[in-house]
């Protein structure tokens, strides 16, 4: 890693855990000089670093500070515990979310994309250009029904980061992480079965349920620790769940990532009811914390933890690769991929193998998790700024997915369809849930760089939420 990125995450981690409070002055360039033996130099552009993410402020002649707190929106509120599980709704809701078609003229602050658009992507295009290009024609034939082999080892060395240590045999690859999802899902129940997932929780997953005719029992979650492990025994003891269905690092939509003491507690807990845990870590790698967050599946020592991923969210999404750490389960698991997808396009599989083997991926994390940390603290001043009064919001530990609560009542359905003719689409919050709850909130994605148009969407997303606000009353 460059010694002044080294260094600017180091400080940015003390600052973000409050080892550093705001209004507080930083070290010196020089006392850092001599702290950790670097130049004079390799400080300044440290601290450059930090300035770009908004954590580091400089004073003439009196050195760095860390920024006094911004007014920040209030945290979401826990929602109530659930009293049945019930059958997934919602579908013609994410139907609407997911034809969409990328257009120039309509800001997309609804579909879970990351920016694509960063230069660090380049040896990837280069590698996919080259390949199509070669004679022996690899790309185009059928590879293993668990994924090329290079790519399943580089993806067991990424995955020493989380804690976990898997071998390439331990590896399934799918068809991005969604696929990942259903074959676990799949894997395990059956019609009928009842999972309990986090809420807000993945709309991706919950119609998977609904498609295989499960039933989802939606668990309260805390928009900064996770779901509630009281209310989970709770429904443990009451209710006959075959598997828990959670997002723990870097949660989609709420963004939180979960205290490891809470890991813990939640896989003692899925082992003493004897049930499986199907963890989504496709965004753990964009944590803004150095090192990542530890999953669920680095503590598992008994195989029940089927621990999913993909590319998707941190190179791009039209790649179409993901994996499957499935444990216990890898026979079933591989069962269910062979009756749906079979194997794995095999092109971009061993593009993606090459540019990690080559050193590229951590250099374009690093990229990204600046970026995004800095768009977040942009899209949280917009909704500051733009936003009704009372406007709740989260904080996103990493990713670049913001969830926004609008006054108990508010419609975001009717928001989305005035925001059509404005060239704007936001992702509304009822999809988010198994019973259609959470209408008064919607999730907006950040990680395209910030320009006036995005921010001028955001600002019809606030006017227009205001708008209809008075309208009702």
């Amino acid at each position: 890693m460059t010694l002044y990125v080294n260094l600017a995450e180091l400080l940015g981690t003390r600052i973000e855990q409050g080892f550093y409070r705001p209004g507080d002055r930083l070290p010196s360039v020089r006392a850092l000089s001599v702290e950790h033996g670097v130049s004079l130099s390799t400080v300044q552009q440290a601290y450059r670093v930090l300035e770009d993410v908004g954590l580091a402020m400089p004073k003439p002649k009196s050195g760095y500070f860390v920024p006094v707190s911004r007014e920040l929106p209030e945290l979401p509120v826990v929602g109530r515990p659930a009293q049945r599980p019930v059958d997934i709704s919602q579908w013609d809701q994410v139907l609407e979310l997911i034809r969409a078609v990328p257009r120039k003229d309509v800001v997309q602050l609804g579909r879970g994309m990351p920016d694509i658009t960063s230069p660090t992507m380049k040896p990837l295009l280069r590698n996919l250009a080259r390949i199509s290009r070669q004679q022996d024609m690899r790309g185009l034939y059928y590879d293993n029904i668990c994924g090329t082999l290079e790519l399943r080892e580089q993806i067991a060395r990424l995955m020493l980061d989380s804690g976990c240590q898997l071998s390439a045999n331990d590896l399934v690859i799918t068809t991005g992480c969604h696929e990942a999802l259903s074959t676990s899902i799949r894997a395990i129940c059956g019609p009928g079965d009842i999972v309990a997932v986090d809420s807000p929780s993945f709309h991706g997953a919950m119609q998977t349920l609904k498609g295989l005719g499960m039933k989802a029992l939606e668990i309260p979650t805390d928009p900064l620790t996770g779901i509630s492990l009281e209310a989970l025994e709770l429904a443990l003891e009451q209710w006959p769940i075959k598997a828990i269905q959670l997002t723990p690092n870097c949660n989609n939509p709420l963004g939180y990532i979960m205290p490891e003491s809470r890991k813990r507690a939640l896989l003692n807990l899925a082992q003493r009811f004897d049930v499986a845990i199907i963890e989504d870590d496709v965004y753990g790698e964009l944590a803004y914390t150095y090192p990542r967050p530890r999953t669920i599946k680095s503590f598992d020592e008994d195989g029940r933890v089927l621990l999913c991923s993909s590319f998707s969210k941190t190179l791009a999404p039209g790649l179409r690769i993901g994996w499957v750490a499935p444990g216990r389960y890898l026979e079933r698991v591989l069962h269910m991929k062979y009756i749906s997808t079979g194997s794995t396009a095999t092109q971009p599989q061993i593009a993606i193998a090459e540019f990690l083997k080559a050193g590229h991926f951590e250099p374009h994390l690093r990229r990204m998790r600046m970026q995004y940390q800095r768009n977040r603290d942009a899209m949280i001043d917009w909704v500051t700024r733009y936003f009704p009064a009372g406007t709740r919001a989260s904080r996103p530990q990493g990713s670049f997915m913001l969830w926004v609560e609008l006054p108990e009542g508010f419609d975001t359905l009717k928001l989305n369809r005035a925001l059509h003719d404005q060239g704007v689409q936001i992702a509304v919050g009822s999809i988010f849930s198994a019973s259609g709850k959470y209408r008064n909130c919607l999730r907006m994605n950040y990680a395209a760089k910030t320009t006036p148009q995005i921010e001028e969407a955001v600002r019809k997303v606030g006017a227009t939420a205001i708008k209809l606000l008075a309208e009702t009353d």
